[in-house]
């Protein structure tokens, strides 16, 4: 038996017609419409096989372990684990896999229309020509550039940052990557030249963002990094908040010396009255980067894809352990 514990309207947006249907031939399902509701999902569990978990769910910890004794495999709809997973879970050996993988595509998208928007000023023109000033002001705008032969810098060859290199370099971009862990042979693959991060925050014309948020990438880009920027840069940041020293930035664009795009903030929702929201030298949205229509049917067809390779005894294609505990939601 597998509980679903996300709620109705998000499993009508992750589940498509054709994965859910794979899923009832696999599986008794009982659905969980309050996944955050403890007590309901401790009495689901007690006869479960297979638990998926969503955005909401009531993170799996021992009190809620101990009620599920045939539990082998937590399947989650989304990327990061820690908000539902305990250790506790990978101390009894039950199986965890999630589908990030499915994220990287449309965050990669919506990273690539924030390089463009930088590069050409949109939000800019955009902000003059909706805040009432006269054609003559709104036209002028820092100098603006073409993709083609731009030195874009890469923090984090990650799944999104692999992908969003995919498209930048499909338009014409000159990459560097900063990631430590990114071997010369990846590098040659990728088609990316790899520098310290001083040096690509340094030449890089726009600079975005892909790195774990992990304890020790807690605030990667501080004053210091930041002031590193060339004039008329651009940072876009599609990864998380956790990355960036947000009140470092903020200073940083107050000057107009630099440009920025973020989908990711400290405080979400993102107050009303918060300085971000009237600068010229900003393009917002609200942390909606990865949420396309395929992107979310992609996320249930990499679960049930998942589940099925679970129950055939296949190898599941994205596992997780211990150590993705360690990922900031």
């Amino acid at each position: 038996m597998a509980v679903v514990a996300v709620g109705g309207a998000l499993r009508e947006q992750v589940f498509g017609a054709e994965s859910w249907e794979r899923l009832l031939r696999r599986a008794d399902l009982v659905l969980l419409d309050r996944p955050g509701d403890r007590a309901e999902l401790a009495a689901a569990l007690a006869d479960a096989d297979i638990l998926v978990t969503g955005w909401g769910t009531a993170r799996l910890d021992p009190e809620l372990l101990a009620a599920a004794p045939r539990l082998e495999l937590v399947a989650h709809t989304g990327g990061a684990v820690s908000p539902y997973v305990h250790p506790a879970v990978f101390d009894r050996g039950v199986r965890v896999t999630q589908a990030g993988a499915a994220m990287a595509r449309p965050v990669a998208e919506v990273a690539l229309a924030f390089t463009l928007a930088l590069l050409h000023r949109i939000h800019r023109f955009d902000h003059a020509l909706r805040s009432g000033a006269a054609w003559e002001r709104a036209e002028q705008a820092p100098e603006r550039h073409q993709i083609l032969g731009c030195p874009v810098g890469v923090i984090g060859a990650s799944r999104t940052g692999r992908a969003y290199i995919e498209l930048v370099r499909a338009l014409g971009a000159e990459v560097t990557v900063s990631d430590p862990f990114l071997s010369a042979a990846d590098a040659e693959e990728l088609g990316v030249r790899v520098a310290g991060l001083d040096e690509v925050l340094a030449t890089s014309r726009i600079t975005a963002v892909h790195a774990p948020a992990l304890a020790g990438t807690r605030h990667l880009l501080g004053r210091r990094e930041l002031a590193l920027l060339p004039d008329g840069a651009g940072l876009v940041n599609t990864a998380r908040s956790w990355l960036v020293d947000e009140a470092a930035l903020l200073d940083e664009l107050r000057t107009g010396r630099i440009d920025a795009a973020l989908d990711v903030y400290d405080a979400e929702p993102l107050p009303t009255d918060h300085p971000l929201r009237a600068l010229p030298n900003v393009l917002l949205t609200p942390h909606r980067a990865a949420a396309t229509v395929e992107g979310r049917y992609a996320l249930g067809e990499s679960t049930v894809a998942e589940i099925e390779r679970h129950l055939d005894g296949r190898k599941l294609l994205h596992a997780v352990g211990r150590e993705a505990l360690e990922r900031v939601e």
